[in-house]
């Protein structure tokens, strides 16, 4: 992410921060002589054979990089080190390419009742030490995140489980204290990464596609490819050197320029001058980040149900996919999940740009003060400052007195996010519709942004995770997103697609819907 103030065009893609704001790092150029005397492959056509081919040395520009990175996933927030995450580490499960679940380190698993889980372990996989995987080091990994006084981005998620044991060296069961039909999805995010029972996380020792070589937090990582892998069909190239950039425009002209074969996060602005790029293939991922401007139900004025309606009435949803993004991303009606998971309603009650409806709702209310929208370039997704100037502009038009104030990036996440009255915020799609709900939305969510707390909601979150009953599950989720929708007080306006590059010798990557941190690196392979 970059500090300088991007201008309305500038396109975010997935991945998302809820800690400090990181402070940028200078974009870094490595010699290949830096790793060992490693060269560049020469670039090749597009023509070139689609037959994986093994070998080379595969670079990679990603962004939201930080001194302070760390390689235990407990503390993966952002986008360099869930890429690093899935080089080192595999989980139980996975999703294939069509963002279906499939086994990981688990081969199959099984419940008679959504409450007692099996997982039955993958024969034969080593971690990177040798050492063969058992059931005692998945129960480890996982109860890692448990600890009561445990930091873990994902410790949330865990608080449902009751107990997990071993049974044998190849089995683990796994108690909640209620019914989940998701868990094994859940089980498949980045953070629940598994290593040897009482090893040291910061060590890197997984069972992945690559081995650590060498990990330098907020510049660059260099790991090689592991020779054991258990996917003989994965792991092409020799070595995977990532390097830190978190300027959007200095990741595009390393690829450009050849110094680089891969970078994450491209602006929309930019995306057509790439296209004419013979040299560059762009891959779309459509509205995989959802922008969100949370206002804090707990205190005046969201605690008023017709602030609430009069805001979401009061934004012009397609100017804001014109302007900031170009239409790269689809408008949005205040639905807390996203377009490509299966149980987003296409049917809830349209909350277009309406100025009649938000001035009626405001002048209900009987606000006298302006409110205050806070929004930081860098912090959230780029253009937010862009994206508020605009909602402040149609917001005026609706004669709603809304008031931008622009923040610093640094400490956006401390010192704005869940403490300003209304602010920009932003999400990266889930696998499941529980794994968003249950992070962001219950009332005792670590990351309820809006601080909204509707027991209603909490009740039919928690029952459909659970219900076994296809439909009725289906009209379970549609009633979250309707009572979302008409009491929340989070105005979600606009999807955007999530665009990354690529040099055109580099095959095999796949943006994988619901997928938040992409495991196609051990998919990809250079062409010579």
């Amino acid at each position: 992410m970059s500090t300088e103030k991007q201008s309305p065009s500038m396109l975010s893609g997935g991945g998302l921060s809820r800690r400090q704001f990181l402070q940028q790092t200078a974009a870094l150029s490595v010699s290949a002589s830096a790793f060992g005397g490693l060269i560049l492959p020469s670039f090749a056509s597009a023509d070139a054979a689609l037959t994986p081919q093994r070998g080379g040395h595969l670079i990679l520009g990603i962004d939201n990089a930080s001194s302070s990175d760390r390689l235990d996933p407990a503390y993966y927030f952002e986008q360099y080190m869930y890429h690093i995450g899935r080089q080192l580490f595999n989980t139980l499960t996975e999703l294939n390419d069509d963002g279906t679940l499939a086994p990981g380190l688990a081969e199959e698993w099984d419940t008679s009742d959504a409450t007692h889980w099996i997982f039955k372990l993958r024969p034969g996989v080593t971690f990177h030490n040798g050492k063969s995987l058992t059931a005692d080091d998945v129960v480890y990994s996982l109860n890692h995140h448990r600890a009561e006084d445990s930091p873990s981005a994902v410790k949330g998620y865990m608080e449902q489980i009751t107990d997990i044991a071993a049974r044998g060296s190849d089995e683990v069961v796994i108690t909640l204290s209620a019914p989940n039909m998701d868990l094994p999805s859940l089980l498949g995010e980045v953070n629940f990464a598994i290593t040897p029972e009482n090893a040291d996380f910061d060590e890197g020792i997984g069972t992945g596609p690559f081995v650590l070589e060498r990990f330098e937090p907020g510049v660059r990582t260099l790991v090689k490819r592991n020779e054991n892998y258990w996917k003989s069909d994965r792991a092409f190239v020799d070595s995977v050197e990532t390097r830190a950039f978190n300027d959007s425009s200095a990741r595009v002209a390393a690829l450009m320029s050849g110094s680089v074969h891969f970078v994450n996060r491209v602006t929309s602005s930019i995306v057509s001058r790439l296209e004419a790029a013979s040299s560059v293939t762009i891959n779309r991922n459509p509205a995989n980040f959802q922008v969100t401007f949370p206002g804090l139900a707990d205190r005046a004025p969201f605690n008023d149900p017709d602030v609430r309606l009069a805001m979401k009435f009061a934004l012009d949803r397609e100017q804001l996919l014109n302007l900031l993004v170009q239409g790269y991303g689809q408008v949005g009606n205040d639905s807390p999940l996203f377009p490509n998971n299966p149980y987003f309603s296409h049917d809830l009650p349209n909350h277009g740009f309406d100025p009649d409806k938000a001035l009626y709702h405001w002048r209900k209310a009987g606000l006298s003060q302006p409110i205050r929208l806070s929004a930081a370039d860098g912090a959230t997704f780029e253009g937010a400052v862009s994206a508020a100037e605009l909602y402040q502009q149609s917001a005026q038009r609706a004669g709603i007195p809304l008031q931008v104030n622009r923040v610093p990036a640094d400490g956006y996440w401390s010192e704005v996010w869940r403490q300003h009255e209304f602010c920009a915020s932003g999400w990266s799609s889930r696998p499941t519709a529980d794994a968003y709900l249950s992070m962001v939305n219950l009332s005792n969510a670590p990351w309820n942004e809006a601080r909204w707390a509707n027991e209603q909601l909490d009740q039919l979150i928690v029952a459909a995770r659970g219900e076994q009953d296809e439909a009725t599950r289906r009209q379970m989720y549609q009633d979250i997103q309707l009572l979302y929708q008409q009491e929340g007080s989070t105005v979600a306006p606009l999807y955007i697609d999530a665009i990354s590059a690529n040099r055109s010798n580099v095959h095999g990557y796949v943006d994988v819907p619901g997928e938040v941190a992409t495991r196609s690196v051990e998919k990809m392979w250079l062409s010579s």
